[in-house]
């Protein structure tokens, strides 16, 4: 029983945190989006982009949590422990991800040619939640 509880902790946990992450980094990159329309509305395109970045960390939790569902009942403790560490990389990627994608909006907005090497620069904290993910596929595969 006990050992069932974890599982889905961990499935819990693994969605959670990503979301968390996930939408505070968004409101991270949005918020300066919307402070960088006032000075260059003809970005919005470039500062939509930034700010939807950060989303991606939370479907990486699905993924993973769709991954771990059906071994729960089997891993529990593996579940967890798998939940707990995808949720965290993903939830701080997310977060660091929008403040690299808010400065790159702030550049941007005040006349700088930054969008292209902000994507470059975001893609960092990205590649870390993909690992994270990738991780949590190879170990759900093995059970």
């Amino acid at each position: 029983m006990f050992e069932l509880v974890l599982g889905y902790l961990g499935l819990g946990l693994v969605l959670a945190l990503a979301g968390i992450g996930s939408s505070i980094g968004t409101t991270i990159a949005g918020n300066a989006a919307e402070g960088g329309l006032k000075v260059k509305p003809e970005a919005s395109g470039n500062f939509m982009v930034l700010s939807a970045l950060p989303a991606t960390q939370g479907i990486y939790g699905f993924v993973a949590f769709f991954m771990l569902m059906g071994k729960v009942a089997t891993n529990g403790p593996l579940v967890f422990g798998i939940g707990l560490s995808v949720g965290l990389v993903c939830m701080l990627s997310a977060i660091r991800q929008g403040q690299v994608c808010a400065n790159g909006i702030v550049g941007v907005s005040q006349g700088h040619d930054v969008f292209t090497n902000t994507l470059i620069y975001a893609a960092l904290p990205e590649f870390y939640a993909i690992l994270g993910l990738v991780g949590a596929v190879m170990a759900a595969l093995m059970m």
